[in-house]
């Protein structure tokens, strides 16, 4: 299980199979659900398997051999993934994720109408019934989570002992995101607060909670689970900064989604935090002006990421990262481990933050 490729590949063919069953289950039922069974089965298409991962080598990390069961125990996580991104999405309006329109913008696109919207209804109301389906589809996917891992083959004991753990996940994801929605758009947070919401909406369930649920699956010790909260929460935040950067910097063709959308939002990030603190008074009201039109455009986003550069916020925030995956590895190093885990997971770390802009 050293082979990154074919870890990925075992999981990705589950994830068929299930889209494949899914779908007989779903067109039983009805016919017109088919633009649903295709969204389905887009959702889970594409993606690293990081989270997968991390809940695989969890249980490695306790000793535990490799088997069919914890693959698709492994694969829950990316179905808990494939439905906070759609989720996220509709919250954001994004039309992209991975260079593909996002689940509510492609049923926007096929015609709301199809599947009962009156032809006299305002393209507005033909907006919000994409949302909504793409909403229900959110949650069909975290529904699929649960089953799966539920019956995932592992022994039931094993099992029962990462209940309280989907609670803790599912509550931490959602409390990260409302505190997203409330602090986007109004006053500037601070780099606490932004980090706040990196650690709960994305540190948490990326990294620290996949570990927590493979080692408590395992039967790993206390120790182990310890060393796992201090390697994955700096990991989870560092990620998280490198999305941030994504986000404002990346190439939309190499990413597959916009780098303007953070901007216009105002997301309360850590790099428009660190702008805003490093800034002068009188660049800072260039900045807050800039960002307060009813439209953010190319030119104005350029000027943003000029003063993010100008004021060290963009090089600060590079800087955040490597302290991050520093204080990940130090952890890791902290706790005795199987030599092929421990290798495997400081690989995770540097793939999980070494992206490109």
């Amino acid at each position: 299980m050293h082979d990154a490729t074919g870890f990925k590949e075992r999981i990705d063919a589950y994830l068929r199979r299930l889209a494949d069953e899914e779908e007989a289950e779903l067109l039983h039922l009805s016919g017109e659900l088919a633009p649903l069974c295709a969204q389905l089965r887009s959702s889970l298409t594409s993606g690293k398997r990081l989270r997968a991962a991390f809940l695989y080598w969890g249980w490695r990390a306790s000793g535990q051999p490799d088997c069919d069961g914890v693959i698709k125990a492994a694969a829950a996580m990316e179905l808990v993934h494939a439905a906070a991104c759609t989720h996220d999405d509709i919250i954001d309006d994004s039309p992209l994720r991975h260079g593909l329109p996002t689940a509510h913008a492609a049923f926007a696109a096929a015609g709301v109408g199809t599947w009962g919207a009156a032809a006299e209804q305002s393209s507005g109301r033909r907006q919000d019934r994409s949302a909504a389906l793409a909403m229900m589809l959110g949650d069909l996917l975290m529904g699929y989570a649960g089953k799966v891992f539920a019956t995932c083959g592992l022994p039931g004991a094993y099992v029962a002992r990462t209940v309280p753990l989907w609670s803790t996940l599912l509550r931490e994801t959602v409390a990260g995101e409302c505190l997203e929605v409330l602090r986007t758009g109004g006053s500037t947070s601070g780099v606490a607060e932004s980090l706040e919401v990196a650690r709960y909406k994305t540190a948490k369930y990326t990294v620290e909670r996949p570990l927590h649920m493979g080692a408590t699956l395992g039967g790993a010790s206390r120790e182990v689970l310890a060393a796992f909260t201090g390697y994955g929460l700096p990991l989870g935040e560092a990620f998280q900064l490198r999305d941030d950067l994504l986000g404002t910097f990346g190439d939309p063709d190499r990413t597959g989604k916009s780098n303007l959308d953070d901007l216009r939002d105002r997301k309360p990030t850590a790099l428009l935090a660190l702008t805003h603190s490093l800034l002068s008074p009188v660049e800072g009201r260039l900045l807050a002006k800039t960002l307060a039109g009813p439209s953010l455009d190319e030119a104005g986003a350029a000027l943003v990421r000029e003063l993010m550069e100008h004021s060290g916020a963009r090089q600060r925030v590079e800087e955040m990262i490597e302290e991050r995956v520093a204080r990940s590895r130090a952890a890791l190093d902290s706790v005795a481990l199987p030599a092929d885990a421990r290798s495997v997971l400081g690989a995770l770390a540097a793939s999980a933050v070494d992206r490109s802009l």
